[in-house]
């Protein structure tokens, strides 16, 4: 078992690959395969299009990491740690989306008040309010995530409780899939993803651990559900898109992914971890929260000015400059003070014995 934290430094790099493939993603092919922008890019589209299963990797690091950062923590730590980490980024996200969209949107995409308000809890999906950027759906699929992590944080973490938990999280997953339970307890087992909460989970107890049976099966497992569910998927996008995805193309990058991150829980992938990649993690969420919009705004406003690929490289430079501004001045200093303000009431008794620091988050 491994006692000591260390930075995993490569999945800082993961991070931000993952969130560059869904960058391209949207510039490269959903934008003006979805009608925001003339600014085609027919023959990249051939492999950009596969760019949002960025987000399945985002959702299996997720569970790997996430539990990583709970390990340890009371719920009220827990939850402090992840309001600070999400919060001061996403709220200047949609101030700055809100106000390109008014400023500069022409129409592209409509911004209200309410909507706003209601964008600012990260709840807007409860009561049905439209995010302010398309992005955002993916936020509340991590908050509904991190209330599974919350109740394990209140019974205690042990071994034998999560791999319990994630048994029991999978075997929801099947019924709901299979339509034994009915389509609103897909509210919290959400069986579109679950499969890469469980498996990044389950790689993080390989990683603290070592390899056990029940890793050994539960993986797999996962594995064939995530290829089964990423085709359908893909089907789906297809047909909004009319465009046509290879169900082998699918099964390899979800493959390559789970394998990865296997590499990353045996610490086989060490050799590529360099300090460096910490300022790549740090610029993943807010170049995640604020490239959609915003960048298919200035695509349509820009659009005809200049060559499409020069367009294309000043925009992504932008958002990049942009996610490293709101890090450096807004996450930086911020989140500090969030935590502070946030933690000051907490009892003395509640706050267990000293912890090492995190090493992810």
């Amino acid at each position: 078992m491994r006692t000591r934290p260390e930075r995993l430094y490569e999945i800082d790099g993961l991070r931000l690959l993952a969130a560059l493939c869904v960058v391209l993603y949207h510039y490269l092919f959903s934008g003006w395969a979805g009608g925001k922008t003339t600014v085609t890019f027919v023959a990249e589209s051939a492999w950009a299009k596969y760019g949002y299963l960025g987000v399945d990797l985002f959702f299996l690091i997720s569970g790997f990491v996430v539990l990583m950062s709970a390990w340890g923590r009371t719920p009220r730590q827990f939850v402090v740690s992840r309001v600070v980490r999400l919060y001061p980024a996403y709220w200047v996200g949609i101030a700055i989306t809100a106000l390109v969209t008014v400023a500069l949107g022409q129409g592209l995409f409509q911004v209200s008040w309410t909507q706003v308000l209601a964008n600012l809890t990260m709840f807007q999906a409860v009561p049905n309010i439209e995010n302010v950027d398309v992005v955002y759906w993916t936020l509340w699929a991590e908050m509904r995530f991190y209330l599974l992590i919350l109740v394990f944080t209140w019974i205690g973490m042990t071994r034998g409780r999560i791999m319990a938990g994630l048994w029991a999280w999978l075997g929801l997953t099947f019924l709901v899939q299979f339509g034994v339970l009915p389509g609103v307890a897909d509210l919290i087992v959400q069986s579109e993803f679950a499969h890469y909460f469980i498996a990044g989970m389950a790689l993080f107890m390989l990683y603290r651990f070592g390899l056990e049976w029940q890793i050994a099966l539960l993986v797999p497992i996962c594995l064939g559900n995530a290829v089964y569910r990423a085709i359908g998927y893909a089907e789906a996008v297809g047909e909004r898109y009319s465009v046509t995805y290879s169900p082998a193309v699918i099964t390899a990058v979800v493959v390559l992914i789970f394998l990865v991150m296997t590499f990353v829980a045996l610490r086989v992938t060490r050799v590529l971890a360099r300090p460096g990649l910490v300022t790549a993690g740090a610029l993943t969420y807010p170049l995640y929260l604020i490239h959609a919009h915003v960048g298919f705004i200035l695509f349509a406003r820009l659009e005809g000015s200049v060559d499409k690929y020069v367009l294309l490289v000043a925009v992504t430079a932008v958002m990049l400059v942009a996610a490293y501004l709101m890090h450096r001045f807004v996450e930086r200093p911020l989140a500090p003070r969030l935590k502070r303000w946030l933690s000051k009431r907490e009892p003395a008794h509640a706050a267990g014995p000293a912890r090492t620091p995190d090493r992810v988050t």
